[in-house]
């Protein structure tokens, strides 16, 4: 059995940042860091925007308070205010550190941070590193950790959470080299996993963002928060779905439908181009259904809009945001300087998750706390964007909350001793799970059941959603549950089987979708990402409240939770 002080599961940038602190607070301290992917290959590296902070160096004018506004209005008024006043005051200091740490921000030219537009931001705040600010920020803070020594299993995949008499003593890992099962038993274990976004057939996220943590974590008996709230990106690049950053649109990109039009005149005209994601997803969306998207040959009807950055110059798109140029040359061979780039909605976030307090601590409920267990993240609900995330909040929020999890736990494991674990029973149970998925004598191949879920949670649980189409989604999930249950494996060997991987990774998607569906089929309003079109309504005397969702394979129970609002009582949401 291995044994350290405190596990990260996770090496994405709130994984990476709890380390650092924890290396920081309490060098004696043996911690680990376990990785399916090598660290820097984690999602994080993808983020491209920025990374929100009053720093002032664009706008004097700008304030903590009006950064904590404008994401509880953005959040749809779901956002806790507390966290929210946490995420705010603490942004200027972790930019700062990271500065320190070694971070490349793109600078202005007196040599201070530069700061750029984001969408549903009243101040221009957002840090950033060109479009490759997440790749900046987590190539440091990896070198940082290994610079404290930090014990790094990169390449092992997590399969269990052991949680006992409510509290988390350790995981069960399986090395992707060799086959190898190991029970690695921690005074304090930390989720850093990341989103689902594979719950979906078009994302921005990438293969391995399969929810694997938020299932673990529903499988032993804790409850997921707000998962009915999915973000949409709103420029996905077509047909690929992978993402033109935000950024695009801060530096003063158009949107533009089959007649021309800049149409966010239409839905948000003081914001444009700028309003949140939510709003301006349900736009491209509504554009496309009314008949004014566009094909590929540039007529009307289509099944997408155009991005248009042709107005703002070659130099400017190459310096600012090369890398979505690069993305957009690549895979759907347009070159933006003189041609506009084809999107449309791409899921790209989970504003639910975990339920943590402002200390990272894993809720057991609306009122208890788990023993042991911390979370941080995307994969955490703290809950700090509510019903829906502004752009270049979540760099953020990984980066408060990794460093602020990362120190509650210093300080919680310094007098804790090891918990008991019977480590025979865990390695049994493991290798009775595997055995029983290579001797499966099933019909049908992973990837025919994959995608028929993803098309599933596509068609019945997307931008729009009323209560026929979901609980017609639900019932075919169901019957995709039992089909998964005849899948076959073709590779019966210990060596590399990410065929193996995979329907781990399937299994976890399948109850991810089903929290996500039964979540918004009770939701009975519309809220940031989540509308209703038999409810088109915000209703808070009903719906101000978070929902927690309580997996078993008989169904999902669900409870409830009240919202934070000391700072800003809920208003009508305008832009």
């Amino acid at each position: 059995m291995l044994e350290h002080d405190v596990v990260i599961i996770g090496g994405g940038l709130a994984g990476c940042r709890a380390a650092l602190e924890i290396s920081r607070l309490a060098p004696n301290l043996k911690l680990a860091l376990v990785a399916k992917t090598h660290p820097i290959r984690s999602h994080s590296v993808a983020a491209q925007g920025g990374m929100a902070a009053t720093l002032k160096n664009v706008d004097d004018q700008d304030s903590w308070s009006a950064h904590a506004f404008d994401t509880v209005k953005g959040s749809d008024y779901l956002a806790d205010q507390d966290a929210v006043a946490i995420l705010t005051q603490e942004a200027p200091e972790v930019v700062i550190d990271l500065e320190h740490l070694g971070v490349l921000f793109s600078r202005l030219e007196d040599g201070r941070i530069a700061q750029r537009a984001f969408g549903g931001h009243s101040h221009n705040r957002t840090c950033y590193a060109a479009d490759k600010t997440g790749h900046a920020i987590l190539h440091e803070l990896y070198n940082n950790i290994r610079k404290y020594g930090v014990q790094i299993y990169e390449e092992w995949y997590v399969m269990r959470l052991i949680l006992e008499d409510n509290q988390a003593k350790g995981v069960v890992m399986y090395h992707l080299l060799d086959g190898e099962i190991v029970v690695l038993r921690a005074k304090a274990v930390m989720f850093a996993t990341g989103g689902y976004g594979r719950v979906y057939n078009t994302t921005s996220n990438d293969y391995a963002s399969t929810g694997d943590g938020l299932s673990m974590t529903a499988l032993a008996g804790v409850p997921l928060e707000d998962m009915e709230f999915v973000q949409f990106h709103p420029t996905g690049l077509y047909p690929a779905g992978v993402l033109i950053s935000e950024a695009v649109r801060g530096e003063g990109a158009y949107l533009v439908n089959s007649e021309g039009d800049r149409f966010m005149t239409t839905y948000a005209p003081s914001r444009m181009e700028l309003a949140p994601r939510d709003i301006t997803s349900r736009a491209i969306t509504t554009e496309i259904r009314a008949g004014r998207g566009i094909n590929l040959d540039g007529s009307a009807g289509g099944p997408f809009v155009h991005l248009d950055l042709r107005h703002m110059g070659k130099e400017k798109i190459m310096s600012r945001v090369p890398f979505c140029w690069e993305e957009a040359h690549r895979l759907a061979g347009v070159d933006a300087v003189v041609q506009p780039i084809p999107v449309r909605p791409t899921v790209h976030y989970c504003m639910g998750g975990i339920p943590v307090n402002t200390d990272g601590q894993v809720r057991s409920g609306a009122e208890g706390l788990v023993e042991s267990f911390f979370s941080a993240g995307e994969t955490s609900c703290v809950s700090v964007h509510g019903a829906n995330r502004l752009g270049s909040n979540s760099l953020l929020e990984c980066v408060v909350y990794g460093r602020r999890t990362g120190a509650a736990i210093a300080r919680y494991v310094q007098d804790r001793k090891q918990p008991e674990i019977d480590q025979q029973r865990y390695l049994q149970e493991a290798q009775a799970q595997i055995q029983a998925l290579l001797d499966q004598p099933g019909e049908y191949r992973l990837g025919q059941i994959r995608q028929q879920f993803q098309d599933c949670m596509t068609d019945y649980c997307g931008v729009f959603r009323t209560a026929d189409l979901m609980q017609r989604g639900l019932t075919q999930l169901r019957q995709l549950q039992q089909l998964y249950l005849q899948t076959r494996l073709d590779d019966k060997g210990k060596l590399w089987n990410t065929e193996l991987m995979e329907a781990f990774e399937l299994r976890n998607l399948i109850i991810v979708g089903e929290m996500i569906i039964t979540g918004a089929l009770h939701r009975q309003e519309s809220r940031g990402a989540h509308f209703r079109e038999d409810f088109p309504q915000r209703d808070d005397d009903s719906f101000l409240k978070h929902t927690l969702a309580y997996y078993s394979p008989a169904g999902v129970d669900l409870q409830y939770m009240s919202v934070n609002t000391s700072m800003f009582q809920p208003q009508e949401r305008k832009y």
